[in-house]
């Protein structure tokens, strides 16, 4: 007689592997529309919302509806609205530009620790799986949401350089492409983990520190490149809100239109480059 198979119990905590995500890109930036989207489904992932895109696009809606309609309704002029419009709909995203970065400042302050963690859980003899669960538990959000992730796929029978291998695009940090490196390796090889991990959490440590340096040393150069991309805008706010005809002045003539585009042209390009730059330098 064969016996009876048990049923099989729910398992909530591991709902959240398989299941779809939504987003609007393929991330194969086969052109420029896919390039946007797959830029917006990085911002959210890496902003550790939950939200659905498609959420955040309808608030921007909301937003630029709403502020877009204030301004036609107090200047009624159709081109200041229109900035409105541009304005709300921007609003939301850098929120969320700003979400994502404070949450890479504070998981960047967690990584040394937690490599610390990680090293005393091996020199206890541990293997590397049962060494990530454990840290996992022990590290608070939002460095510990990520691990614990980790941890449910090794669990699932994942195997560690597969479940390691999306954790810096999740967080938008490439340090933690060292931590994947140095596990796989040390799986594949051998060796001894605890003092590689020792070592790269005094490696860490000596970045975070030359970064601070470096954003400190800069400080006045960020702030005078962001004053350079901020300062016409306002200027040509002031003047539009003041005047709603100005911009129609301006542009009713042909000199006025071509120097009117050669700024916009030229403001988009010089905010493309400060921006970068400043990403570049604090690239972490």
């Amino acid at each position: 007689m064969l016996a009876s198979v048990p049923p099989l119990k729910s398992r909530p905590e591991f709902s959240g592997i398989l299941k779809n995500q939504d987003q609007f890109g393929t991330g194969r930036d086969r052109d420029t529309s896919d390039r946007i989207n797959s830029w917006f489904d990085t911002l959210m992932l890496q902003a550790g919302l939950d939200t659905p895109p498609a959420t955040i696009l309808l608030g921007c809606i909301v937003a630029a509806v709403t502020v877009g309609g204030i301004v036609f309704v107090v200047q009624e002029n159709f081109l200041t609205a229109a900035f409105g419009l541009f304005a709300g709909f921007l609003a939301p995203i850098l929120a969320l530009m700003g979400a994502r970065a404070r949450r890479q400042n504070k998981i960047m302050s967690q990584i040394p620790a937690m490599l610390e963690e990680l090293a005393r859980a091996a020199k206890t003899g541990r293997s590397v799986e049962h060494s990530v669960a454990m840290v996992a538990e022990d590290t608070p959000a939002p460095l510990g949401d990520e691990l614990r992730l980790v941890s449910r796929r090794l669990q699932m029978g994942i195997p560690l350089r597969d479940a390691l291998v999306d954790l810096p695009s999740r967080t938008g940090l490439m340090t933690l492409n060292l931590l994947n490196t140095t596990l796989a390796v040390q799986q594949q090889t051998g060796g001894d983990l605890v003092t590689v991990l020792n070592r790269l959490s005094r490696t860490v440590r000596d970045r975070l520190l030359f970064l601070g340096r470096l954003r400190a040393a800069t400080a006045a150069s960020r702030a005078t490149a962001v004053l350079m991309i901020v300062l016409p805008l306002a200027v040509l706010a002031f003047f539009v809100f003041r005047d709603p005809n100005y911009m129609n002045q301006l542009l009713g003539s042909e000199w006025g239109r071509t120097v009117t585009i050669l700024g916009v042209v030229l403001e988009i390009i010089g905010s493309i480059w400060v921006l970068r730059i400043l990403k570049d330098s604090q690239q972490t």
